[in-house]
């Protein structure tokens, strides 16, 4: 099930209105938003995959970052998390599950939030995430789909991460290109976070799995704006372009191109292999942050400070149709 389908199946589903509900379903938001009192509201947000690392203990922290990140991109400030897990337990030593449960404690820890419970299942496959639960007060909540002409965007990751993880699977992953990876993906988007609380942040998104593309299209859709991205200034992990160039390319890239094809332009102007890292299924990537131009700079700068990951401006948000303008060299 391709992204576009998901929106499909969403849309026939029924959707009452609350009063308290300030963010759900109704536009992919990433996560849910339930008002509590005129100055608290909860965030909540679920995510669980399988492992996309050999390592367990890499595996449970990267699972838990992802899950950690839908609450930071709301602007929002995570307060506790649940375990999800399924796991082959007749046929597999306890000792994995315990490492993956490690990593997720560790990431939690980084986070500086307790878990307070969970739920495991009996599997064939191993899968594991978390539900989070945050706190925001109401007037503060950052949407995805606010942008306004003039912002410019920050990516606060490089992107290529399921290139690379295909190429691991393939054992054609250099060994320091799988640590770049893993080093990413394990990274919390709590900084950045932190950070977008000292500014005037219009919009906010973390990338995913629907690729860079169809987050951005997200951002697009409702917003009464155009995105214009710099292909040249995406910020990629280390051996992403030659893999993507090898072929090794998950099959979600092709169904997020799909879902992102009729609110494009230009993508014929760059090379495919980077076409194709534009579609590329992302775990645990970073945050996409619209905000004024004249701070995104500043903004840059004070992240850089106190996060080693390659971050950038990527594009700007202009007037015009919703549509997502690709410029290439």
């Amino acid at each position: 099930m391709g992204p576009g389908d998901l929106q499909a199946l969403l849309s026939r589903l029924p959707q009452a209105e609350h009063p308290k509900v300030l963010a759900g379903f109704g536009h992919a938001e990433d996560a849910g938003v339930y008002q509590i009192s005129e100055d608290l509201a909860l965030i909540q947000t679920v995510d669980f995959f399988t492992p996309i690392v050999d390592d367990p203990f890499d595996f449970g922290k990267i699972a838990a970052a992802n899950s950690l990140s839908d609450v930071y991109a709301m602007g929002g400030t995570p307060i506790s998390a649940l375990n999800i897990v399924a796991f082959p337990i007749r046929c597999m030593e306890i000792e994995v599950l315990e490492q993956i449960l490690r990593g997720g404690m560790a990431a939690l820890a980084e986070a500086g939030i307790p878990l307070i419970g969970g739920h495991s299942i009996d599997d064939e496959e191993i899968k594991y995430g978390m539900s989070v639960a945050g706190l925001i007060h109401p007037q503060k909540i950052i949407r995805n789909n606010t942008p306004r002409p003039g912002d410019r965007l920050v990516l606060t990751k490089p992107i290529g991460t399921g290139v690379v993880a295909t190429a691991l699977k393939a054992d054609m992953a250099e060994p320091e290109h799988v640590r770049a990876m893993i080093r990413s993906m394990c990274s919390l988007n709590k900084i950045p976070g932190r950070i977008m609380s000292d500014y005037e942040v219009h919009a906010c998104t973390d990338i995913t799995g629907f690729g860079l593309l169809g987050h951005i299209r997200e951002m697009v859709d409702g917003s009464g704006c155009a995105i214009r991205i710099y292909s040249q200034s995406i910020p990629l992990l280390e051996g992403a372009l030659d893999y993507a160039r090898l072929g090794l390319v998950p099959a979600g890239a092709y169904r997020n191109r799909e879902f992102i094809q009729s609110s494009l332009a230009g993508l014929e102007s760059i090379a495919q292999e980077l076409q194709d890292l534009l579609v590329d299924p992302q775990t645990s990537g970073g945050l996409l942050i619209c905000l004024p131009a004249d701070s995104a700079s500043q903004f840059l700068e004070t992240l850089s400070k106190s996060q080693s990951l390659p971050a950038a401006i990527i594009g700007e948000v202009i007037a015009g149709p919703e549509q997502i303008q690709i410029i290439g060299p």
